[in-house]
């Protein structure tokens, strides 16, 4: 079964668009992340901490790659790093898997990240200064994983809908 994998940098949207695409198509969403605490009985956070990150990409990778191989016709959202982290972004090119990278610019991930930035551990203790240089650092480290996706899909300016409409064009 096709799988529509929806990839990006934290406060791209991919949950809250793959959430909107999931109603509008009417195929389950799974978001990776919620998966693997679900399967772990722990929070991510929980995982890094009480595990490492080493244990954590290891599950990651293996939930993907599980989910990837359900029979389900399914809308997954990745966690931002999992492109990047065990030659995850070559099962992006797989036949059978859609998918597209959400691309924003350092100002829209910025825009949207600031205001619940204490949700975040990665940035809740940055000043607005370092956290635009954390987001330009990392995308510019993930962005050969992220444009490893089939197809990529703008969101700067753009509504949830606006969105929605522009994978609807990609799929059809």
């Amino acid at each position: 079964m096709n799988k529509i994998v929806l990839l990006g940098y934290m406060g791209c949207g991919k949950s809250t668009i793959a959430k909107s695409l999931s109603q509008k198509k009417q195929i389950p969403f799974v978001d990776l992340d919620e998966y693997i605490e679900n399967k772990a009985k722990l929070s991510v956070k929980d995982i890094f901490e009480q595990l490492g990150e080493i244990k954590f990409r290891r599950m990651e990778h293996e939930s993907l790659v599980e989910l990837l191989q359900s029979k389900e016709e399914l809308i997954i959202g990745l966690g931002g790093g999992t492109p990047c982290y065990a030659n995850n972004h070559l099962l992006l090119a797989e036949e059978g898997v859609t998918s597209i990278y959400l691309k924003a610019s350092i100002a829209t991930l910025f825009n949207r990240l600031s205001p619940n930035k204490s949700k975040r551990p990665l940035i809740a203790t940055m000043n607005d200064e370092q956290m635009k240089e954390f987001i330009a650092m990392h995308l510019f480290e993930r962005s050969y994983f992220y444009n490893q996706a089939k197809h990529v899909v703008s969101v700067d300016d753009k509504t949830v809908a606006d969105t929605v409409n522009d994978i609807e064009n990609v799929l059809a």
